[in-house]
């Protein structure tokens, strides 16, 4: 393989070879994204691990930091942001109370119903987490120009964007 061709070309190499008869173009671009989510998702785990997080933490976690002061969510928002089922969510939010890094409390527009709130030791973990993550994407990204970078993230919403909706 010369510098400029990667694993991907040559196994689509190999395929026309064996299967002329055949378009090959989605594989050479959903293979070389499958391949990126490989290496994508080594890279998040260790940025979560090195902050004391599990992926699933991350997602509750990153939530409530994202929705901004005071920092809490309704169970029924974290699930529609996390996507995973009440008693899921119900778990998950017992062990992050559990650890610390959230708290329950009662919401005072509705007495029936709680909020999650993160708590000081969660947010130092997820800020934590978000600079080692945001660190080892850009590493994950350095052979690429702003320019490119941009391109190809309007390529990739414009595709993901049909699964999304």
């Amino acid at each position: 393989m010369t510098s400029d061709t990667d694993e991907v070309d040559r196994i689509v190499q190999a395929w026309v070879a064996q299967r002329p008869d055949l378009d090959f173009s989605p594989l050479e671009v959903l293979s070389r994204v499958d391949r990126l989510s490989r290496h994508l998702d080594r890279a998040r785990r260790d940025a979560f691990r090195r902050s004391d997080l599990e992926s699933w933490e991350w997602d509750v976690l990153s939530a409530l930091r994202r929705a901004g002061e005071p920092f809490q969510l309704s169970p029924k928002q974290l699930l529609q942001q996390t996507l995973v089922s009440s008693g899921t969510m119900t778990n998950r939010i017992d062990r992050l109370v559990g650890r610390r890094l959230v708290h329950r409390e009662a919401d005072p527009d509705d007495g029936r119903s709680i909020l999650v709130t993160l708590t000081e030791d969660g947010k130092i973990r997820v800020d934590a987490a978000i600079t080692r993550l945001v660190d080892a994407e850009a590493v994950l990204l350095d052979a690429v120009s702003r320019s490119d970078r941009e391109k190809l993230a309007g390529l990739l919403r414009k595709l993901s964007l049909g699964f999304d909706g």
